[in-house]
């Protein structure tokens, strides 16, 4: 019984995977980056240029996994009710309604996230956090499986606000699509590439908790949680930046078991590691000169050897 499950979720994964593949060509690391940090429960943050494909993405995983989802655009005048709802006073109940906002969606895209400003970013560090939200005092649970995809534009570029550490914190990884290679560009020009009316649901959500819950059960030998432990205690004693949380240090295990849950595999090796380490590591390790996140991050990985 239990082969026959692994067997039909490795089918499960295949199709996502393959439908993936047909929506963002040749990127085939970025999209298992993304389906595994969806895998472990995790929000995704794609930082790039307009024009990559970083919401065509998000939609084509929303549909392929059977989420409701929904597009945000975030702006510089957008306030937090414009994202939570607002409780309305209603003169036939005598009493103020709820009327809940566009992130009561099981996969919610917050996209060009740091055009808003602090104030309207913060309003997802609760629903990111508790998959909750708190208004006028009452909690309202918010559907489940709940995933925020956060797209943001370069910080250099005008009318962006930094996102803090606290929002960046909540993200388990933040990947970057780039330029498409040119026989990808190419067979994209030849209309080769699915279109988003053409995409099909792989799984429903259900199926999709048990995936995450068989993420869960992926073993992990003290020599890779030592190694993980090292990696994360040599951020924290590096001199150019500042260290990972503890928030990181579980957000790391969770994306490993999921990059080896990919390969079909339910026990962890170095390798399942590195390949998620730069993609979590690399936006919370906030560099204290010009050394960026994702060279230092590189940086760590390559001076701490695996623990046999």
């Amino acid at each position: 019984m239990a082969d026959r499950q692994s067997g039909t979720a490795h089918l499960e994964i295949q199709a996502i995977k393959d439908q993936l593949n047909k929506v963002l060509l040749g990127k085939a690391e970025q999209i298992r980056l993304a389906l595994a940090c969806i895998l472990a429960r995790g929000h995704l943050l794609i930082e790039d240029l307009p024009g990559m494909g970083k919401t065509s993405l998000s939609h084509a995983m929303a549909i392929s996994l059977g989420l409701s989802y929904q597009r945000i655009q975030f702006t510089s005048d957008m306030l937090p009710a414009d994202i939570l709802g607002v409780s309305i006073f209603d003169k036939q109940e005598n009493q103020f309604v709820f009327h809940p906002g566009p992130v009561f969606r099981q996969m919610v895209l917050a996209d060009e996230i740091n055009r808003a400003s602090p104030k309207t970013q913060s309003a997802l560090l609760e629903a990111m956090a508790e998959g909750q939200i708190t208004v006028d005092g009452n909690t309202h649970f918010l559907p489940r499986p709940f995933f925020v995809i956060a797209t943001q534009n370069p910080t250099e570029q005008s009318g962006t606000f930094p996102l803090p550490e606290s929002q960046l914190d909540r993200f388990m990884m933040r990947i970057s699509i780039g330029y498409p290679a040119k026989e990808a560009e190419m067979a994209m020009l030849r209309q080769t590439q699915i279109a988003q009316d053409k995409l099909v649901q792989c799984i429903s959500p259900s199926s999709l908790v048990s995936l995450q819950q068989a993420v869960d059960e992926v073993s992990a030998s003290d020599a890779l949680l030592n190694y993980i432990l090292a990696l994360v205690t040599a951020s924290r004693s590096h001199s150019e930046g500042y260290g990972l949380s503890p928030r990181a240090t579980k957000a790391l295990l969770q994306a490993a078991k999921a990059w080896a849950f990919l390969d079909g595999r339910h026990y962890l090796v170095p390798e399942d590691v590195q390949a998620v380490f730069v993609a979590v590591a690399q936006h919370r390790i906030r560099a204290s000169s010009q050394l960026q996140g994702q060279t230092l991050a590189e940086t760590l990985l390559s001076q701490v050897n695996p623990i046999g």
